[in-house]
């Protein structure tokens, strides 16, 4: 039996005999390639990395775009609320 489309058997006999014909080059790559890796998964550590380098990047394009079709007073306004704000928090006791 294989999985999905034919790549890789379910049996792990038959595995570790498609693995060994993959890794000594008895099965041609295209063939070769598994519908599903067979290393260890990547870490979740690792993955939550990857999601925010793409989330920060878009972030990046999204604010240099929102400038660009805003308006000057549009941008004064956020601008003056944005200060208020850093003003607004409580500063700690100097002693």
């Amino acid at each position: 039996m294989t999985i999905g489309k034919g790549k890789r058997p379910r049996d792990p006999n038959q595995l570790a005999a498609w693995t060994v014909a993959v890794s000594t080059g008895q099965i041609p790559a295209e063939e070769a390639t598994p519908a599903l890796s067979i290393s260890a998964p990547a870490s979740p550590a690792s993955i939550s990395e990857y999601m925010a380098t793409i989330g920060r990047k878009g972030g990046q394009i999204g604010g240099k775009r929102r400038m660009k079709t805003m308006t000057k007073a549009e941008r004064s306004k956020i601008a003056a609320k944005a200060a208020k704000a850093r003003w607004k928090k409580a500063r700690k006791p100097s002693n």
